[in-house]
């Protein structure tokens, strides 16, 4: 099947702002402009990426399909949760502690795909439009509950799973509808305004865009619901805009969008050595620059192919790049031939 140049475009930026936004988190509380920075990109970066998962989802249900995705997500989910609970002890990390079910920083990812895909499997049985709405609704309910939190990821599954199913029922016509004239025009606009908004209510706490907490921790019991719809509509509106920019053609870095979760699972190893090392200051806008850079280098050598072979067997279960290699060599002709 040809690879879509459009959809791994998407996911290598989205990965990049992954990256990039971790770089820059530790900065965010010293200055305004981090912080607006930090946000804006928080408020699309993880819906996006949601969303083009569940666009290319199937929700069959059958066994051999939820087979596979034990194999492809949870499997992987369990040996990064082991491997990073190690890796955190050897650098001194206060929270290495954590339970097989409260998934490792970004691991929430892998458990929560697997839970929007067993979703699927009844929701795609209800007509799009009231299936959206119930999921929003969900969604909506959920923060009511602080009980409903971080452990099995189970906040994040129902607030971002509007997301996913949005994603299964787009249609690549419509996908397509994003990349006109006017709709690119108007994405500028929400862009810049929802960046100038952040900038100007520089208090606005991040939790609201991670959507881990209740609406009792992030300080709005009462009016949490509306602030949650109130991000709901936000999120789209950045994510459909920062879609309607990516480029369609195959460039030089395209095919390093199909290896976004080598970058996803293996990033954390730099972004927590940094962080714990202090190695980086933020003084000025070259500053940022730099970093930019860093998280660039970042996605390049986690996305080679060297990576990629010694990674391969814990990411994927198999050793295919490895027999590639191995066969290769074998039947390389000598130097003396």
């Amino acid at each position: 099947m040809k690879r879509n140049a459009y959809v791994d475009n998407a996911k290598l930026l989205l990965v990049y702002l992954v990256v990039f936004g971790h770089v820059i988190q530790p900065f965010t509380a010293a200055s305004t402009g981090m912080n607006t920075l930090y946000l804006w990109i928080y408020t699309f970066h993880m819906p996006a990426f949601i969303f083009l998962s569940g666009f290319f989802a199937k929700g069959s249900g059958n066994i051999t399909y939820i087979t596979g995705l034990m194999k492809k997500l949870l499997l992987p989910y369990v040996i990064f949760q082991m491997v990073y609970t190690g890796y955190f002890f050897l650098i001194g990390k206060g929270s290495w502690q954590a339970g097989m079910f409260y998934p490792h920083w970004s691991l929430w990812f892998l458990f929560s795909l697997f839970s929007w895909h067993m979703l699927l499997i009844l929701f795609k049985r209800v007509p799009a439009g009231m299936g959206i709405a119930i999921s929003v609704g969900v969604g909506l309910i959920v923060g009511l509950f602080g009980e409903i939190g971080h452990t099995f990821s189970l906040s994040r599954t129902f607030v971002f799973f509007p997301f996913f199913l949005l994603g299964y029922w787009m249609t690549n016509e419509q996908l397509g509808w994003l990349r006109r004239l006017r709709v690119r025009i108007a994405a500028l606009v929400v862009m810049s305004v929802i960046g100038a908004a952040i900038y100007l209510a520089p208090d606005f706490n991040s939790g609201w865009l991670l959507a881990s907490k209740s609406y009792n921790d992030l300080g709005m019991p009462d009016l949490g619901i509306f602030a949650r719809l109130l991000v709901y509509v936000t999120s789209g509106l950045m994510a459909a805009s920062v879609l309607a920019w990516v480029p369609s053609r195959h460039g030089r870095l395209t095919y390093l969008g199909r290896r976004t979760l080598y970058v996803y699972l293996l990033h954390g190893f730099f972004i927590q050595l940094f962080r714990k090392a202090d190695l980086f200051a933020v003084h000025h806008v070259m500053d940022v620059l730099g970093l930019a850079m860093v998280a660039a280098g970042i996605v390049f050598i986690l996305a080679s192919k060297p990576v990629l072979g010694v990674w391969q067997p814990l990411v994927e279960g198999k050793i295919a790049m490895l027999k590639r290699g191995n066969g290769y060599r074998q039947n390389r002709p000598s130097k003396s031939a």
